[in-house]
């Protein structure tokens, strides 16, 4: 009875995935939708049977994809599913919700540089030149038939420096590919598994997020390389524009948790911090300020201080 409970429960989810799959391949527009759910059916049996039946069932998902896509759609099956089976067995070893995030996190990052180096042997070359020499073109091409937009010639030069540079970017984007696939998973996820009745922990409150305190440390140092400088095309060069951008990133994300602790201490509605957010987003001066905000609660525990002010 339970062996077969659970072949139904798997040709079930596999049923489901084949669905999905199939409309994330042939339907474009509503398949830019059902890419985000090709993971939970992994998630799904991992979590109720187990890390080996989750391995089993992605082999089966590998020959459904064969059969509605050919070889097209082995990538996805391979991304997802790895990421899916992750995902479901560290939700059942009960881990933190940061523990699953992570988890996930590395496992897509791992893919994404799979992929980009199986990209790099099919094609010969770097796909991310490609990708620059092709904005290059285009650029041209409009410039030449369209003028330059009442745009200076230092400014295009300064366009042009900025794409050639994209080049240096991929393992950035790469990382920033990865954390985004596995923010994703683990928000659907979760709100799945809740909806079948299953306990799985979640993410703190974004308030309460906090990264440690060696990340400061990695920041400055970073910095002052940036401010000395370093020749274009030495690894130097790469790490500095590589780490500059992910830990900017980090340490804003820092400050903004610092604004709606603030809030939140107060009791003002949460729209006043969102606002905030949403506005240093969109003014880079403003950014500023919520990174240094960050800076000083990693250097001397602002929230500490300022729950201590409340008391």
């Amino acid at each position: 009875m339970k062996n077969t409970r659970v072949l139904t429960e798997g040709a079930l989810l596999a049923s489901v995935f084949a669905i999905l799959l199939a409309i994330t391949t042939y339907v474009p527009l509503l398949g830019m939708i059902t890419v985000w759910a090709l993971p939970l059916p992994f998630v799904v049996y991992t979590y109720r049977r187990g890390l080996k039946a989750g391995l089993l069932f992605w082999v089966v998902a590998f020959f459904l994809a064969f059969v509605i896509g050919g070889l097209v759609t082995v990538p996805s099956t391979f991304i997802f599913g790895s990421g899916g089976i992750i995902v479901g067995e560290l939700y059942r070893r009960k881990l933190s919700g940061f523990g699953v995030l992570i988890g996930a996190g590395l496992v897509y990052t791992v893919n994404a540089l799979l992929m980009f180096l199986v990209l790099v042997v099919i094609l010969g070359e770097n796909p991310m030149q490609m990708a620059i020499d092709l904005t290059r073109e285009q650029m041209e091409l409009a410039q030449s038939t369209l003028g330059s937009f009442g745009q200076t010639t230092d400014q295009l030069e300064q366009a042009y420096e900025l794409i050639n540079n994209l080049v240096y970017l991929a393992p950035v984007m790469i990382v920033g590919m990865g954390v985004t696939l596995a923010l994703i998973t683990k928000l659907l996820s979760y709100f799945l598994l809740k909806r079948l009745g299953h306990q799985v922990n979640s993410l703190p409150p974004f308030r309460e997020w906090s990264f440690p305190k060696a990340f400061l440390w990695y920041y400055l140092i970073i910095l002052i390389l940036a401010m000395i400088g370093a020749e274009e095309g030495t690894t130097m060069f790469m790490v500095i524009w590589n780490l500059f951008p992910l830990l900017e990133i980090i340490i804003a994300v820092q400050g903004f948790a610092v604004i709606f602790y603030y809030f939140y201490q107060k009791k003002v509605t949460t729209v006043v911090p969102v606002v905030i957010l949403v506005g240093a987003i969109l003014l880079p001066p403003l950014l500023y300020i919520i990174r240094i905000i960050g800076i000083i609660d990693l250097g001397f525990d602002l929230r500490k201080r300022i729950s201590g002010q409340k008391k």
